[in-house]
């Protein structure tokens, strides 16, 4: 049988799409700016030219679109689609080409969209995942600008609001959200429905000016909201539901269930409604999903898949402009037989037949059936049409005039195949009853044979062209074959062979076996037809894919093309009969499919075919795709395979067993297993003073890496090895380094002006670094979007845009902008490795990758791209590509082959392949007049420009190296890696590690060199020379000099060695291979001596003995250590005694001594040269003298080890030949200085990167002033010289972390409070303001009259008694009495209380000195200084913690505010309006703890109080995060921008100090470096630090805790200012106008609690507060500076306002220190109250003028007061269960007393004066006789109280008590017995003084959820009935003040709701004449005062 797996040439293009989605969406048609019309169906979005009658098509989705939004340009459009992963597409309706592609907002689909009215800038969507989330986006940039949960149940509509910018409004299943953009976040009001409407359904939405919104509602009513608030309904505007509601410029249409259309004016009065069921067009049942008006006409969309046009000058006629299937799903085609009828019909499970016409594309007949249809069948002539049914029964029509012919019922399921004979004498029936009858169709269709033998359903058929046989396909992948027509099986292959078939659309059998790629199920391919005459055909699969095979295609994983736009699976193909057009139809998605079949050549066409690749993300235009590698299983057998070096490079695996990141995740666990602060405290070796500094770097990157090579602008060259970037001057040979990478290096790209790098690592998370070539400085981080590493980069033409390439299983690409660190777009690469990518040089949208097996041009389309693949025709075979590069012709590139050829691309295909090398082209460069190339074949070759002609080769060998080169060459024609022109001369790597400078003569300079892949172990330093020795698993011994460094010698070694050793006179040369054996060499010639092979396993260490070197020992991983002699050369002994193998071996001084280290840690000692084992003292050992020392176990290297790592995790040790320092290298890539001895545990260290992965060897110079260190994997060997230290500044290096220091000096309470607190205790568990369900006022139809008015049931005749006793009415002058009004709203008029106790700096001067800002509660409060009055920011949810203020000219009074909660928010306010301009939200945890704006006030820097303390760098006014970091595992308690910066800040904290630089979207971070400031003093402690100030010329102060403030010059510390406070430094203030800074903090006495210092802090000023200020004055928390003036803020919550000029202060703020606010009563005659406070003050507060009369120090928390009727007597109870009664006149106690020992609770006086009753925890209330003295003998006390004793309220005439317990009854005794009063007539007689009590049925409706009136809601804290009786308030646990008329006896009564308290709201109390309700805040601790509004309220 012939076959090729070959792809075909001929194309499909899709012409036409039948049907339109109308069910289950809405709103998804309109008409374009040229009057197009845009719908979608399937994946498919339409574009319908109706005039011309032509469709266009954008197929860039891969799964059904459900939603659709035309941009107000009327332009571009935006489709969503359902999926795991959907996405959004934005395209432009001319071109049907992408715009822009929006990623990662939303799972499982898109339900809606909008565009923004003003510009159409934005872009808001809604999924429709479980929470409906909802995000805005640009579109254009394809960015997220804010995301939130939309609503708990399913939108239906969401639009941007026509008349209001920056709103949005949603609505859905009972449910309408109005929604407010503001910075990155969304907040919601639900819509109040109130008395108006009713709870139900809504499904669209329109706009009108004034804030009015319509919206359709499920039972055809239309409602009118103004804001959120229903104002009026129109009531069955239509008698369904209304889907769509579309506003034109004459007012609205809208569509309805009903059928029907209604037109209305532009104040929604009716203008006409249009019956559409009535019409000739219409029918019974028809439902309209869209309506869009345009001029006078309609255009609808129904459920049922029609596309109608309606003109509104006549409305009896509609025009039908598209028809399809509707719901169910679509499985029966079939293709009239005449070539010249081009007709085809549709069955489908709306139980409706329908034939088209292919000629014109439109619907010819229809016939609505009694079942679903699953398959159809022309007869031979087409007069029959058979229809194959559900129910297993089948109908026979008339082609003609659909008339039934027939209906015939022999099976019970599904018929799912039918096909009549080509003689037209027989029909066959395929059904799932596993059989296939036969039927004669001259007999009036009866039966005459059967088909059985198939084992499961029947999925095809065929008949042969002599109508003889039949072949069938079946679910179980059988393939039977039949004798027609009796049905008798035939199995003889000889007939089988010989049977020629009519049609072949079966799937199974070796002609189509090329259909089937790997790991396909048998039913993924659903349909086939062949077409014979082209020897193609053509597929439907379960993937959504049609795709065109070449037939026969007998071989697996044939080549094909592939077209897309079905969503779902493809059920049904056919060629037309005329074989001009190919039909396909889709499952769920009802689509039918119309291409266009042309057989022409594909080079004719290959220009104008769109092959699109689907695998890579969204697809474009025409549908088409072509499989060139990745679709295709094919690859591997048409292809020839990679290169040995391609393959191993390939198969490189970049993952790390552990990273750098890890040391630090290792020792925070270490802390917290070994015993946390324990383990800090433990005493540690000292930081050495000495420390190291990078002065060489041997190595380049060749083996794996290419174009990582260049000349920069100062002619420098920059290249990378192991995870330094090198910048070499070629002229002095010196290096430059940058290390800020942690792991290897695996790409480089130099910027278009050649001063700025970008290079990019391995990692889990690897970052991109750009940085400043010149000064080393780093520029930008990019990070957080590839996995494992980043293979390639490229930057833009224009140099503003960066491509980076992953390492992850999709080789993910992304575009940044990197100055900004922000990914513009990202897409999947390709599933083969990527080896380049490079923008197009004309266009910054387009660029190329090139990797294993493929080639991709991608365009950018906002956040995504759109890819194709190469062409490549006949030109050449596809081929692995390396390299590629732009040309200067436009939109031509040029690739490197493994094959050796460049190719040269014009846009997408292949124009020409030259031959170019032997052996794969690794690089390619262009130069001025032309190219280069490099390759395997070590040539370098100059092209022209047209790549016509190669003008010059030069060949890299070692006889053209020249004299004045550092170093030797490998090897002749090494593999070139890169190569570049500059400078007259060409820039080389090599693969072999070499960078190579060849000169026009070619003469080559070697510049650098390094060791070839393979780990590198072995390591030795000269003993007398500056020299050292290394060999590696890359089988070569190398001589290198460290002065000059360069290589001196290469010897070539058999095997791979890991140990290497010189002897003591540096004569000879000892090296251990990795098979076991050993060879002695000369050091000179590298001549063999000796050579040793005793051991199998790797040597590991070699050493020989000291002096004379007579001894040679040798470790191995065979657990042994073999000593040899020297002189004879043979082995004298073996150290045995180690289990595990051998992993360093030393010598003592004398030679007499082995010691040595295993991998079970183990230390060994042996003596030698017996080798028996020795048991050494510690005393013994800490004496002894080493010849070396490299051992790592032991007590004098105990402290080398860091916390939580194994034994193997440190590599190697050195000890100098001072003996002082202690070097090592670890798994980690850090190399580490100690002090040496370094015992105890975890010393201090220096420590320092550049290798990338494990650290295997460090050794010392012969005279100590080099290290050399080698890494493993990344084949570098360093060289660090060694830094003294200077006699005040140590040698900084990078010091060990600071927060491992445990020398902390000093305790402060203040401060271990701060840094023990837990905001996660004060968070709401359930925040009411966030919630979604909630709403501030009760949604209900009515309230009962109930809950308004309190009936009363007495008999006739008698006096009702009250209820509660109210306040007599007002009496006017003359005489009359004033009505009562009740309390209508609450207005906050002042607030007690200001934050200090756990916040600092948050009370600033705004406006020149005439306003402070500051906070308390969860409310901002700006205090104007000249009235005294306050004013109010309460949009915060929760405590705010934090405050700053916008220092710059253009921002004046915004203010940002920080705060607790589960997501906390970030508020950016403007002071003066409190309006709020930002909403910043999503990133931080627990809280926002501080706040600082940059220089020019754009940006905002905000920290969290999260586990990692998280730090974010925000773009506030769009609410974009620029960068963030995790900042420390530790408390930070302040941050701030430098003054003049917008990217430096600086935070402190706990046991810290960090420098933060912004480099793009990444914070890279600097600790403060600790050094000798003092001459012959020790080094200063780390300390917590506290508060931040700066001067100038990057100097910075931090205030300690131990009152001393650190000056840092940079990030190093320049000296100290000694004592500058008494105790800790909590506030730092920097004068930016003259540069002075003041500090606050915490004195023994008032004196200097505020001092002002010069600029350099060196002389100060105090400042002592007058007399009378409380104790608390001692600790100052925040400090400002104003013109002549100084706001100070305390920890007792009080603001002073200090005069410079006279010291004077005033208090302008006070309140309660931190504790809970229990105790609250208003003075019985005055305009005053009380409050008692845990802080164990009670204070007394004058309403009139808002000030504190006095503040009395009770010794104790007080938990309640209460005043005496006459308002001499104030009692307080106290938490300890003791009361104290105090005369208010004079503050003398009059009485104490402690009868109980648990808290009191209540407290009150009897109305008449006698009595004082007490209740308390202990379930009791006591009665004390005041009549009887100050003595307060207990009377009696209530008995049977099963609970605490929680509120007490007298009855009028002091006879009884109502006491509310614990356990929410509520109890009455007689009073003073205290006997319970258990009579519900004596009860309801009583008349009672107050109401306090939170339950009751007379306040049943005040707790929201309670259904039993006998008990309340535990959420409910207090209860105040006003004095009038009539108003009732409450305070809850979501800081909730609320107002309700009483009595409340309905459920959820209608209430009023009030926010500033941020938690439990403890206490209300209403002033004596109700003009003040005051209320009392618990964790706030805060009172704040509102004042009344009403009617009459006197």
């Amino acid at each position: 049988m012939a076959g090729t797996k070959a792809a075909p040439q001929s194309q499909l293009r899709l012409q036409w799409v039948y049907g339109y989605r109308g069910h289950q969406t809405h709103n998804n048609l309109c008409y374009t700016g040229k009057k197009d019309i845009v719908y979608f169906v399937a994946g498919v979005g339409v574009v319908f030219n109706v005039r011309e009658h032509t469709q266009s098509f954008f197929v860039g989705h891969d799964d059904d679109i459900i939603s659709l939004a035309l941009h107000p340009d009327q332009k571009h459009v935006a489709t969503g689609q359902i999926g795991k992963a959907p996405y959004i597409c934005v395209w432009d309706s001319s071109t049907v080409q992408t715009v822009s592609i929006l990623n990662g907002g939303h799972t499982h689909g898109v339900a809606a969209l909008d565009f923004s009215s003003k510009n159409g800038s934005r872009l808001v969507s809604v999924g429709l995942d479980r929470y409906s989330t909802i995000s805005i986006w640009d579109w254009r940039k394809g960015k997220i600008l804010a995301t939130t949960r939309g609503h708990s149940d399913r939108v239906f509509d969401i639009q941007f609001h026509h008349y209001k910018e920056d709103f949005v409004v949603s609505c859905g299943v009972k449910h309408i959200k109005f929604w407010n953009f503001c910075g990155n976040s969304l907040s919601n009001k639900k819509g109040v429905l109130g008395k108006v409407g009713k709870i139900q359904d809504h499904f669209c939405l329109a706009f009108a000016p004034d804030d009015i919104t319509y919206s359709g509602t499920a039972i055809g009513d239309i409602y009118i909201w103004h804001g959120n608030e229903l104002k009026q309904t129109i009531k069955k505007a239509h008698t369904a539901a209304v889907f769509s509601i579309h506003q034109y410029t004459q007012g609205f249409v809208t569509g309805s269930k009903d059928s029907s259309v209604c037109l209305w004016t532009t104040d929604f009065d009716l203008i006409t409604k249009i019956d559409l069921s009535i019409l000739p067009e219409g029918y019974k049942g028809l439902s309209i999903r869209s309506v869009y008006q345009r001029d006078a006409v309609i255009l609808l969309g129904t459920q049922d898949s029609e596309i109608y046009e309606l003109s509104t000058g006549d409305e009896t006629k509609a025009r039908v402009l598209m028809r399809g299937h509707a719901q169910g799903e679509l499985w029966a085609l079939a293709v009239h037989p005449n070539s010249k009828k081009p007709l085809f019909a549709t069955g489908s499970d709306d139980k409706s037949i329908r034939v088209w016409s292919m000629a014109d594309n439109t619907l010819l007949s229809l016939i609505r059936v009694q079942d679903k249809v699953r398959s159809l069948a022309f007869n031979c002539d087409g007069v029959h049409l058979a229809a194959g049914m559900w129910n297993g029964s089948f109908t026979v029509f008339k082609t003609r005039d659909m008339s039934v012919v027939v209906e015939i019922k022999d099976r019970k399921e599904v018929l799912h195949e039918m096909k009549y004979s080509p003689d037209g004498h027989h029909l066959a029936v395929g059904s799932n009853d596993n059989y296939v009858d036969v039927y004669s169709v001259a007999e009036d269709y009866k039966k005459v044979g059967q088909c059985s033998g198939n084992s499961s359903f029947i999925t095809h058929l065929d008949w042969s062209v002599d109508s003889n046989y039949l072949q069938t396909n079946s679910g179980a992948a059988e393939m039977l074959y039949f004798k027609m027509p009796s049905g008798k099986r035939i199995t003889g292959q000889e007939e089988i062979d010989s049977i020629t078939w009519a049609t072949w659309t079966r799937v199974l059998g070796q002609e189509t076996s090329g259909i089937w790629e790997k790991y396909t199920d048998t039913n993924d391919v659903n349909a086939v037809d062949v077409s014979f005459e082209h020897e193609l055909m053509v597929t439907g699969d379960d993937f959504g894919l049609v795709k065109l095979f070449k037939f026969p295609s007998p071989k697996k994983g044939a080549k094909f093309k592939k077209y897309v736009g079905h969503s779902a699976h493809v059920t049904n193909v056919r060629f037309s009969s005329d074989r001009k057009f190919v039909l396909s139809i889709g499952g769920a998605d009802q689509a039918i499919f119309q291409w266009r079949f042309s057989s022409e050549d594909a080079q004719l066409t290959a220009r104008s075919t769109a092959d699109y690749d689907g695998s890579a993300g969204p697809l474009l235009s025409c549908a088409a795709v072509d499989s060139d590698s990745q679709q295709s299983d094919s690859d591997s057998s048409d292809y020839e395979g990679l290169d040995s070096d391609l393959e191993a490079e390939n198969q490189m695996d970049y993952r790390r067993a552990v990273y750098k990141e890890d040391a630090a995740v290792l020792k925070k666990n270490a802390w917290s297993n070994e015993g946390g602060a324990e383990c800090k405290r433990t005493a540690r070796c000292s930081l050495p003073s000495a420390g190291l500094s990078l002065k060489h770097v041997f190595g380049y990157r060749g083996y794996d890496c290419r174009n990582n090579l260049f000349y920069l602008q100062t002619s420098e060259i920059v290249y990378h090895v192991a995870g330094v970037a090198i910048v070499l001057n070629k002229t002095t040979g010196t290096q430059r380094f940058y290390t800020a990478h942690t792991d290897d290096i695996l790409c480089l790209a130099v910027h278009p002006t050649k001063d700025y790098v970008a290079t990019g690592q391995v990692g889990r998370l690897p970052p991109v670094h750009v940085w400043d070539a010149g000064t080393l400085k780093t520029l930008s981080i990019l990070q957080g979007e590839h996995q494992r590493g980043v293979c390639a980069l490229n930057f833009s033409r224009d140099g503003k845009r960066l491509v980076s390439v992953g390492l992850d299983d999709n080789h993910l690409i992304n575009i940044w902008d990197w100055k900004k660190g922000e990914k513009l777009a990202s897409t999947r690469g390709h599933k083969d490795k990527i080896f380049m990518v490079c923008w197009n040089s004309q266009d910054n949208l387009k660029l190329v990758t090139v990797g294993v097996r493929h080639i991709k041009f991608w365009t950018q389309a906002g956040g995504g791209f759109t890819s194709s693949r190469g062409v490549f025709g006949s030109v050449a075979k596809q081929d692995t590509m390396l390299c590629v590069v732009f040309g200067q012709q436009p939109g031509v590139c040029y690739t490197g082959t493994q094959g050796g050829s460049v190719y040269v691309w014009k846009e997408t295909t292949l124009q020409k392949a030259v031959k170019a090398h032997e052996g794969p082209v690794f690089a390619i460069c262009t130069v001025e007049m032309g190219f280069i190339t490099c390759g395997k074949d070590g040539c370098i070759r100059l092209w022209d420009e047209t790549f016509d002609k190669c003008i010059k080769v030069y060949t890299v060998e070692k006889h053209a190296l020249r004299t004045d080169s550092c170093g030797v060459l490998t090897a002749d024609r090494p593999a070139i890696r890169a190569a570049v022109l500059g400078h007259g001369c060409l820039l080389a790597g090599t693969k072999n590690g070499e960078v190579l400078e060849i000169h026009k003569d070619g003469g080559i300079q070697l510049l650098a060199q390094g060791h070839m892949a393979g780990e590198l172990w072995g390591l030795a330093t000269h003993p007398l020379k500056n020299m050292f020795a290394t060999t590696s698993d890359d089988r070569t011994l190398r001589l290198w000099q460290l002065e000059p460094c360069r290589l001196l010698s290469i010897h070539a070694l058999p095997k791979p060695s890991r140990a290497v050793s010189f002897s003591p006179d540096g004569c000879l040369v000892a090296v251990g291979y990795y098979d076991g054996s050993v060879s002695v060499l000369k050091a000179g010639d590298f001549s063999q001596i000796y050579s040793f092979h005793h051991r199998k396993e790797n040597i590991s260490d070699i050493r020989f003995s000291p002096g004379a070197g007579k001894y040679l020992a040798v470790g191995s991983h065979e657990n042994h250590v073999d000593v040899y002699n020297m002189v004879t050369g043979r082995r004298v002994g073996t150290c045995k005694g180690s289990s595990s193998y051998i992993t360093h071996v030393d010598w003592d001084v004398e030679g007499k001594l082995i010691h040595t280290n295993s991998g079970a840690k183990e230390e060994l000692f042996f003596e030698s040269p017996k080798c028996q084992r020795m048991q050494i003292s510690r005393g013994v050992l800490e004496k002894m003298r080493w010849a070396t020392f490299t051992c790592v176990l032991g007590d004098l290297v105990s402290g080398i080890w860091p916390p939580g790592t194994d034994v193997t995790d440190v590599n190697s040790a050195c000890l100098s030949h001072g003996g002082g320092l202690l070097a090592t290298g670890d798994d980690f890539g850090f190399v580490k200085v100690f002090e040496f001895p370094v015992t105890g545990k975890h010393a201090k260290f220096k420590k320092y990167q550049g290798h990338s992965a494990h650290v295997t060897k460090v050794r010392w110079s012969h005279d100590d002033r080099f290290l050399v260190s080698t890494g493993g994997n990344d084949t570098a060997v360093m060289v660090w010289q060694q830094q003294r230290a200077s006699p005040v500044n140590g040698c900084h290096g990078d010091s060990d972390d600071s927060d491992t220091d445990s020398e902390e000096e000093g305790y402060d309470s203040d401060v271990a409070y701060e840094k023990s607190i837990d905001y996660t205790k004060k968070i709401y568990t359930e925040n009411i303001r966030e919630k979604d369900e909630a709403a501030v006022t009760i949604e209900t139809d009515e309230l009962e009259d109930e809950a308004h008015t309190y009936i009363k049931r007495v008999s006739r005749g008698q006096t009702e008694p009250e209820k509660v006793q109210k306040a007599a009415p007002p009496v006017t002058s003359s005489g009359r009495i004033q009505k009562v009004g009740e309390v209508e709203d609450l207005v906050l008029d002042h607030i007690f209380g200001y934050r200090g106790f756990d916040c600092r700096n948050n009370a600033l001067y705004l406006n020149d000195g005439s306003h402070v800002v500051y906070h308390a509660a969860g409310a901002g409060v700006v205090l104007d200084l000249a009235s005294g009055t306050q004013t109010f920011y309460l949009e915060h949810t929760d405590d705010i913690i934090c405050l700053t203020a916008n220092k710059h000219p253009k921002f004046k009074n915004v203010i940002a505010t920080g705060q607790i909660g589960a997501k906390p928010a970030i508020r950016i306010w403007d002071a003066m309006s409190k309006t709020t301009l930002s909403i910043l939200q999503g990133f931080h945890e627990k809280g926002v703890c501080a706040v600082s704006f940059s220089s020019t006030g754009k940006y905002l820097l905000s920290v969290g109080v999260g586990d990692g303390h998280d730090i974010v760098v925000w773009r506030w006014q769009d609410g974009s995060k620029v960068a963030s970091a995790l900042a420390s595992e530790w408390r930070i308690f302040q941050a701030e921008f430098r003054p003049d910066s917008d990217t430096q800040f600086v935070t402190v904290g706990v046991k810290h100090v960090k420098f933060w630089t912004v480099v793009g979207g990444e914070i890279a971070a600097k600790r403060g470096v600790l050094a000798k400031v003092e001459e012959g003093g020790e080094m200063p402690a780390m300390q917590t630090m506290l508060s931040l100030a700066f001067s100038a010329d990057g100097i910075t102060y931090t205030g300690a805790m131990s009152g001393d403030i650190y000056v840092w010059k940079e990030n190093v510390l320049l000296r100290l200012v000694r004592k500058a406070h008494a105790g800790p430094v909590f506030s730092m203030y920097t004068t930016l106008s003259d540069g002075l800074i003041l500090t606050g903090g915490k004195e023994r006495t008032f004196e200097g609690t505020v001092k002002l210092w010069d600029q350099e802090m060196k002389r100060c000023r105090p400042f002592a507060l007058n007399s009378g200020t409380t104790e608390h004055v001692k600790v100052v928390k925040a400090v400002c500076r104003g013109k002549g003036k100084i706001l100070m803020g305390t920890k007792a919550g009080e603001l002073y306002e200090i005069s410079e000029k006279t010291d004077s202060a005033r208090l302008l703020v006070t309140g309660h220190a931190e504790g809970e606010i229990y105790g609250l009563r208003a003075h019985p005659s005055r305009p005053l109250f009380a409050t008692g406070s845990d802080d164990g003050t009670v204070a007394i507060w004058d309403l009139s003028d808002k000030s504190l009369i006095r503040k009395m120090d009770i010794r104790g928390a007080a938990r309640c007061v209460d005043y005496s009727p006459d308002g001499q007597l104030l009692a307080v109870g106290l938490k300890s269960g003791e009361f104290i009664i105090v005369s208010v006149s004079d503050e003398l106690v009059w009485g104490r007393k402690r009868d109980r020992h648990s808290s009191v609770y209540d407290i009150r006086f009897s109305p008449d004066g006698q009595y004082l009753a007490v209740g308390s925890e202990e379930a009791a209330v006591d009665f004390y006789d005041l009549l009887q003295g100050s003595s307060l003998t207990r009377l009696a006390y209530c008995k049977g109280i099963a609970s605490s004793a929680k509120r007490i309220d007298f009855s009028s005439d002091s006879k009884a008590i109502r006491v509310s317990t614990g356990a929410y009854k509520a109890l009455v005794f007689e009073v003073p017995k205290g006997t319970p009063i258990s009579d519900e007539t004596c009860i309801n007689k009583i008349t009672w003084t107050s109401w306090s009590s939170t339950f009751g049925k007379e306040v049943a409706g005040i707790s929201p959820g309670k259904t039993d009136s006998s008990c309340s809601y535990p959420s409910v804290n207090c209860v105040a009935l006003s004095n009038h009786g009539n108003t009732l308030a409450t305070g809850d646990d979501y800081g909730l003040v609320k107002l309700f008329k009483f009595p409340v006896m309905a459920n959820n009564g209608f209430y009023k709701s009030y926010v500033g308290h941020c938690a439990h709201v403890t206490n209300v109390m209403f002033s004596y004449d109700d003009r003040y309700l005051i209320s009392t805040g618990g964790d706030d601790s805060c009172v704040f005062v509102w004042k009344c509004l009403g009617v009459s309220i006197p």
